[in-house]
C-alpha cells in the first residue's frame, strides 16, 4: 500500500505526550491501553493474541514487516487479528518470505487495524515504563481530539474483555502442533498418540498453539464459552478442565470465577495467564495491576520446587497478590525480575496454573513439560 510522504499520524497517550509517525495498515483513529512488548520475533502471533484485546500493542523491536503475514501462523481460533492499534518504528516495505502471503500493511489495512509507523519506540517504551501502561489514542486528525479520546477511553482495571473473544458455543479442536512441534524426541507424535483424556476448556480468549499442545499431549479437547456453567462442565464427564489465557481484568469476570469454584475438588484443573489470575481468585487471593505488565518472549522465571530457570512467554498486565494466597496454596514459581506471582498449586484440590505461556508461540520451548503434568494429574 502507497503512502504520501507528507502523511502524518499521531499517537497521544492520556497523559498528553505525544509522539508523531506515519499512517500504516487501516485509517481511522482507535483508543485503548498503550503497552510495549519485548519479544524479537512473532509479530503475527502478537497480533492474533487475544489477550491483547482492548490494547495498542507498541513493539520494541525496531524492524517490524520483514516477513509479511501468513494464515497458518494466526494465533486467534478464527485467525483475525485482536489488537486495538499497533506502533512500530521501521515497517519494512516488503515481505521477503516464502511462507508470505501479504505484506502486513496490507494485512492490517484488510482487518481494519489502525497502526502508526515511524515511532521512536525507544522514547515511548521507556515512557511506559516510567509513567505506567495508560490509555492512548492513534489516527490522524488534531492532536487536541485524539488527546481527548484517549482521556475519554475506559480504563483496563474493571473492564470484562473476555465476552468479546469468548465463542458463541462450544466446539472440538483436533489440532496438533505438526511442524511447529519442538520437544527432545522422547514423546510419541501427536498423530500416533493415543487420545487417553478428555480435557474440557474454557475459553477465555485462548490461543490456537494452546489447544495444539493439549492435543499433542494426548488430550481429546472440547473447548467451551467462559459463560458455561460447572454443572454443565462436569455433565461433559471431562477428565479435566483447562483454564484459557484471555484479556481485561480478572476481578471484573465474576462468572467465571464462580465457575471455577464449583470445579475444584472435582477434576483437575490447569490454568495459564487470566486462567492463572482467575484460579488464584477462585481459591480466595487477590489480583492487582501491574505498573507496565510482563509482555515479551524473554521472561525469566523461577521455579521455586527444582529451582529451574526458565525463559517465557508471556502477556500480562495483572498479576496474583502472593501476600493474598490462603492455606493450602502454594506459589509455585516467580518472575525474577521482579518476584511477583508465576505459578500456584492447590495440591489438595488437583489445580495448578501458571501465569506464562508454555505453548511458545513464538517463543521459547523450555515450559512445555506443564501439559505433561496435566495429563500426569489427570491419570493419577
Amino acid at each position: 500500500m502507497e503512502r504520501g510522504n507528507d502523511e502524518r499520524a499521531h499517537l497521544v497517550l492520556a497523559d498528553g505526550t505525544v509522539f508523531e509517525g506515519e499512517p500504516y495498515g487501516a485509517r481511522g483513529v482507535v483508543t485503548g491501553e498503550a503497552v510495549f512488548t519485548t519479544t524479537m520475533t512473532g509479530y503475527q502471533e502478537v497480533l492474533t493474541d487475544p489477550s491483547y484485546t482492548g490494547q495498542i500493542v507498541v513493539m520494541t523491536a525496531p524492524e517490524i514487516g520483514n516477513v509479511g503475514v501468513n494464515a497458518a501462523d494466526a494465533e486467534s481460533v478464527d485467525g483475525k487479528p485482536r489488537v486495538a492499534g499497533f506502533v512500530l518504528r521501521d515497517a519494512s516495505p516488503l515481505a521477503s518470505s516464502w511462507r508470505a502471503e501479504q505484506t502486513l500493511d496490507a494485512y492490517l489495512a484488510q482487518h481494519g487495524i489502525v497502526a502508526i509507523g515511524g515511532v521512536d519506540t525507544r522514547r515511548l517504551t521507556r515512557h511506559l515504563r516510567d509513567h505506567g501502561a495508560q490509555n492512548a489514542a492513534i489516527g490522524e486528525g488534531p492532536v487536541d481530539a485524539l488527546l481527548r479520546r484517549a482521556r475519554e477511553a475506559p480504563d483496563m482495571s474493571g473492564l470484562d474483555l473476555v465476552k468479546q473473544v469468548t465463542p458463541p458455543s462450544p466446539y472440538t479442536f483436533t489440532e496438533g502442533r505438526g511442524a511447529w512441534r519442538v520437544d527432545d524426541g522422547s514423546r510419541q507424535a501427536s498423530s500416533a498418540k493415543k487420545k487417553e483424556h478428555h480435557v474440557v476448556a474454557i475459553d477465555y480468549g485462548v490461543k490456537k498453539n494452546i489447544l495444539r499442545c493439549l492435543v499433542d499431549a494426548g488430550c481429546r479437547v472440547t473447548v467451551v464459552p467462559a459463560s458455561t456453567s460447572a454443572s454443565d462442565i462436569l455433565g461433559m464427564a471431562p477428565d479435566g478442565v483447562f483454564l484459557s489465557n484471555g484479556p481485561g481484568d480478572p476481578a471484573a469476570v465474576g462468572y467465571a470465577v464462580e465457575t471455577i469454584r464449583g470445579l475444584l475438588g472435582k477434576k483437575p484443573i490447569f490454568g495459564i495467564c487470566l486462567g492463572h489470575q482467575l484460579l488464584a481468585l477462585a481459591l480466595g487471593g487477590k489480583t492487582y495491576k501491574l505498573k507496565f505488565g510482563h509482555r515479551g518472549a524473554n521472561q525469566p522465571v523461577k521455579d521455586l520446587a527444582t529451582g529451574r530457570i526458565e525463559i517465557t512467554t508471556q502477556n500480562h498486565g495483572f498479576c496474583v497478590d502472593l501476600a493474598s494466597l490462603p492455606a493450602g496454596v502454594t506459589s509455585t514459581h516467580v518472575h525474577l525480575n521482579d518476584g511477583t506471582s508465576e505459578g500456584l498449586a492447590a495440591k489438595d484440590l488437583q489445580a495448578f496454573s501458571v501465569q506464562y505461556h508454555p505453548e511458545a508461540a513464538a517463543g521459547p520451548h523450555d515450559s512445555l513439560y506443564l501439559f505433561d503434568r496435566f495429563t500426569t494429574l489427570m491419570t493419577g
